[in-house]
């Protein structure tokens, strides 16, 4: 590892930033230097310009893709080489404002008595009847689980902030039934191994790219052909259900750990209830329109 990496690392290590987004941001550093062949800290302002340009206009990234790459290089240059660049103020990609694929409750149960084996199934029945992210529920750790109180404490959340979700009787059920299949002392999602017979023994649990080829699989044989639909479209069905369900959004926002009720706030434009009279007064408009 390169002096420059180790700096950026502790960089991002002093500013909370997360593991994933710590690999991230060295990953684009790490994409400038090899476009331009170079350690970064010899690239120019205007070389800079220039790349930023060739990934907007040839490379054609996505305004997330696009967002990610400036960030990882700008907190390189501004908090590493303390460079402070006009380039650096300047770049800003355009926010896309996309709502997020949903599923309806019976396509929610179709993908999850789709899901094999045993361990998918859980797994994506604890993303949905929780609200989690992919990574947190992967986390989540057997003293997470106060079935008592009937809460899931989680503490490996997005920003690193903690909250308690509510943990459906159902769920709980389901949760010890499989943890008997394993009674690993740590993970609840323990990584079951080549032949799904080490997840007593495993050192770390399952990994993202298991459970989203599973996810894939599921999707294709519940027949769910909806553009956009991943592991975190149940974490969206989650807070639409519950908002059709005339939860608070106050409370929806806890459950789903957001800063703003503006984030969570989106999902109303996602939901159904109240717009079936719209629907009918709407038809009856347009019975007689077509000669």
């Amino acid at each position: 590892m390169t002096p420059l990496r180790q700096q950026m690392i502790a960089a991002l290590q002093l500013s909370g930033k997360g593991e994933r987004t710590q690999d991230t941001y060295v990953r684009e550093v790490r994409l400038l230097a090899q476009f331009y062949h170079k350690s970064p800290d010899r690239i120019s302002e205007q070389e800079l310009q220039h790349y930023f340009l060739h990934r907007q206009n040839v490379d054609s990234l996505a305004p997330a893709s696009m967002r990610i790459c400036s960030s990882g290089i700008r907190f390189f240059y501004q908090h590493v080489l303390k460079h402070d660049w006009h380039i650096l103020s300047l770049i800003r990609a355009p926010t896309a404002h996309r709502l997020p694929a949903v599923l309806s409750v019976e396509e929610v149960r179709r993908l999850l008595t789709s899901a094999t084996p045993l361990h998918n199934q859980v797994y994506f029945t604890t993303v949905y009847s929780l609200g989690l992210r992919l990574q947190e529920a992967l986390s989540l750790q057997v003293s997470d689980i106060d079935g008592s109180r009937l809460q899931v404490h989680v503490h490996r959340g997005k920003g690193a902030k903690d909250r308690y979700v509510p943990l459906p009787a159902e769920t709980l059920a389901l949760l010890r039934t499989y943890w008997k299949t394993h009674r690993h002392k740590t993970w609840l999602f323990p990584a079951t191994g080549r032949d799904h017979q080490q997840s007593s023994t495993a050192t770390s649990p399952m990994s993202r790219t298991s459970v989203q080829g599973a996810f894939r699989t599921a999707k294709q044989r519940a027949g769910i052909t909806k553009m956009g639909v991943a592991i975190h479209t149940l974490r969206h069905s989650y807070a639409t259900h519950l908002l059709e369900a005339g939860v608070n959004p106050r409370l929806i926002q806890r459950y789903l750990g957001h800063t703003q009720l503006e984030t969570t706030m989106v999902y109303l434009h996602l939901t159904h209830k109240g717009h079936e009279e719209a629907y009918e007064r709407l038809n009856a408009l347009m019975q007689g329109l077509l000669p």
